[in-house]
């Protein structure tokens, strides 16, 4: 056995199941980041939870606002995965400048990417500080799926965004 950093272990440990957190902008922008450290917690009630590093601009939504969407992307949407997750929405409009098409849920302001394959509809009830990281509570309100759809996943740690069976 070697000694390694725990960014090593999660590569290890891969595939980690991909999704995008959307949240509403001040402005009305849905806002995507691209998150695989997301769990759900509780089965009664529904809970999920999601980590975030401190500085997310969609961490800082979601605490503003109290309300988010956590979704499963499905294959069309690889390339924009990875563009989600390394660029901000504190500048840009991700949906538009990565071509995203979005789509609205019933009873929600924030919309989603049409290639999803799970959208999870939650609230904050808390957020915890674990490090360089905020660990978001989430209790469910509403889950919705499209099993068209073929989920993504992330493969040593970020190096190979991909279905399952392709990977």
């Amino acid at each position: 056995m070697q000694t390694l950093s725990l960014i090593e272990a999660a590569a290890l440990t891969s595939p980690n199941p991909l999704s995008l957190v959307c949240s509403r902008t001040p402005a009305g922008i849905t806002n995507l980041a691209t998150v695989s450290w997301w769990t759900y917690l509780s089965l009664a009630p529904e809970i999920i939870g999601f980590a975030m590093m401190k500085t997310s601009y969609t961490g800082e939504m979601v605490r503003a606002s109290r309300e988010v969407v956590l979704t499963i992307p499905g294959t069309p949407l690889a390339k924009q995965v990875m563009q989600c997750g390394t660029s901000t929405g504190r500048t840009r409009d991700k949906a538009r400048d990565f071509g995203i098409d979005l789509t609205d849920l019933p009873d929600c302001a924030i919309q989603i990417p049409v290639h999803s394959v799970l959208a999870i509809q939650a609230s904050l009830r808390e957020f915890v500080d674990v490090g360089d990281h905020y660990f978001y509570i989430c209790p469910v309100q509403k889950v919705y799926a499209n099993p068209a759809e073929t989920p993504l996943f992330a493969w040593k740690g970020y190096a190979k965004i991909a279905a399952a069976q392709l990977a």
